[in-house]
């Protein structure tokens, strides 16, 4: 009985240590597990939120991307400029830390946070809970539909 309860404190000690537990901060820039087309695509951290009911909300933007969109000159998009997601949803995106230089968010991705965050306040919008590459396919889908709010 005895070896059973060090097998399960060992097993649960071992859960533990592999949890991620990670500290984000604004300008962050990170990998993640991207579409296969868009290895070399990263995510920056522009603001970091809490609140009572969802939580953490971590605000970012997406660079290297390509995105089918009909309204593009080439035919592509390459950045999502805003994107409010999950902590959990976050952890489970990121692969590696690239770089952490602590620059501010520009105003394109401002912009988009103030009109998510009135549409927040107002019950009109939501946090992705899915990961980021899953989201870009949304977007994407989305966007070559045409089914979005401009």
């Amino acid at each position: 009985m005895i070896k059973l309860y060090t097998f399960l404190a060992t097993v649960l000690l071992f859960l533990f240590s592999c949890t991620k537990n990670i500290e984000y901060s604004v300008g962050q820039e990170w990998q993640y597990k991207t579409r296969p087309t868009e290895e070399n695509s990263t995510l920056k951290i522009l603001k970091i939120e809490e609140y009572p009911k969802t939580g953490k909300v971590i605000h970012i933007s997406v660079n290297g991307l390509k995105m089918k969109n009909p309204a593009s000159p080439e035919g592509f998009a390459h950045t999502l400029s805003h994107i409010p997601i999950s902590e959990e949803a976050l952890n489970k995106s990121i692969t590696k830390l690239q770089n952490e230089t602590h620059k501010m968010p520009n105003s394109i991705e401002m912009d988009g946070y103030s009109y998510w965050k009135k549409e927040f306040d107002s019950g009109n919008a939501g946090v992705f809970s899915i990961s980021v590459s899953e989201i870009v396919s949304l977007m994407e889908e989305s966007i070559v539909s045409g089914n979005y709010t401009k």
